[in-house]
């Protein structure tokens, strides 16, 4: 059996692995505050996350994350080049 994936819900700031929750919780997230900072913290620290990727345009995610979950590594991929050295160093 595969293992079930998790993402963290950015309205409760926590895992979730049922899907029908996670539906929901994406409707709410349009629609209600945005807890990122939380969902970063938690991640960071009992979450078990150690690397934080921003894929596209820009750095501001990454500060933020460097900023929140300090002892993790942040990396901002902003063209296609940094995609592939990224890849090949995984």
């Amino acid at each position: 059996m595969a293992p079930s994936a998790s993402v963290v819900a950015n309205v409760t700031a926590r895992p979730e692995t049922d899907p029908e929750t996670i539906r929901r919780l994406l409707v709410e997230q349009v629609t209600g505050r945005v807890r990122w900072r939380e969902s970063m913290e938690w991640m960071a620290t009992e979450g078990g996350v150690t690397r934080f990727v921003e894929v596209g345009s820009g750095k501001v995610l990454t500060g933020m994350a460097k900023r929140i979950a300090a002892d993790a590594e942040a990396l901002a991929l902003n063209t296609p080049e940094d995609l592939e050295a990224f890849a090949k160093s995984l």
